[in-house]
């Protein structure tokens, strides 16, 4: 029978108990990043119709859309149940955000919004555009800034707090929502539409003959945002966009959605 020294065979038991310990470790911190990242027991994700950047559905009534799956994958991963919660527009998603009244969404991190929650690292960067309808005499960019042009925008968003700035002569019309904006169009009320490409391709879909101006006016930097406090968390959530990006499940995510106009994310 061979004899262990007793000093190997508490080394050994050390090692033991030290890969136990690592082992459980795993689980307990994705239990622990759980708690912080849905404390209710369910991953609170918010979403908005009309969007692939959030949710649309498709011919067979299936939602796809950024918010919706990775806030899917998330959960998933996580060990949590999913609930999605509906709004008309972005900007209630992030005030519900920074209520803590949603846990978990996907949109633009603008520095104003980022006094609001605290952002992941990018998970894509989207084109923003224009949008013009059918036999529209405005041909190119240059052609918008004119005395009786009106521009219509999302009520909230990044386009209504940017394009005053930029345009000096056209005016900005605020929209309550993108369902609403076509029908705008339809009244005469709005000339073109300012926002993300992927939401003017869904838009452009609806109206036949409406094209997306050549170029875009800036990139929106899609992140993922969550309440302010829970930044211990933002790690896990920094290694899933890495994670969803090299796997090719965002790319997945992209086409199930129709997201078009997006280029891949960059980091500073």
């Amino acid at each position: 029978m061979t004899i262990v020294p007793s000093s190997r065979r508490l080394a050994g038991a050390a090692l033991l108990a030290l890969t136990s310990l690592g082992l459980l470790g795993a689980p307990a911190r994705a239990d622990g990043e759980a708690k912080i990242l849905a404390p209710s027991g369910t991953l609170r994700v918010g979403i908005y119709p009309g969007s692939p950047t959030s949710m649309v559905t498709d011919a067979a009534g299936k939602p796809h859309g950024l918010s919706y799956d990775l806030g899917a994958e998330l959960a998933k991963r996580l060990g949590v149940a999913v609930d999605y919660i509906r709004f008309q527009r972005v900007a209630d998603i992030v005030s519900a955000v920074h209520d803590g009244q949603v846990d978990f969404t996907v949109t633009n991190a603008t520095p104003a919004r980022a006094n609001e929650v605290s952002f992941s690292q990018p998970v894509l960067a989207i084109e923003l555009g224009y949008l013009v309808p059918a036999n529209s005499p405005i041909k190119e960019v240059r052609d918008i800034d004119r005395p009786g042009v009106k521009i219509g925008v999302t009520k909230g968003s990044t386009s209504e707090r940017t394009l005053p700035a930029k345009f000096k002569n056209a005016t900005i019309v605020p929209a309550e929502s993108v369902k609403v904006a076509i029908a705008m169009f339809g009244r005469g009320e709005i000339d073109l539409y300012a926002t993300n490409k992927p939401t003017l391709f869904e838009m452009s879909d609806q109206m036949p003959g409406a094209r997306i101006l050549d170029g875009n006016w800036g990139l929106e930097h899609m992140a993922i945002a969550i309440p302010k406090g829970r930044e211990d968390a933002l790690p896990l959530l920094n290694r899933f966009a890495t994670e969803e990006q090299s796997s090719g499940a965002l790319e997945a995510i992209q086409q199930q959605a129709g997201l078009r106009g997006a280029t891949k994310a960059t980091r500073e």
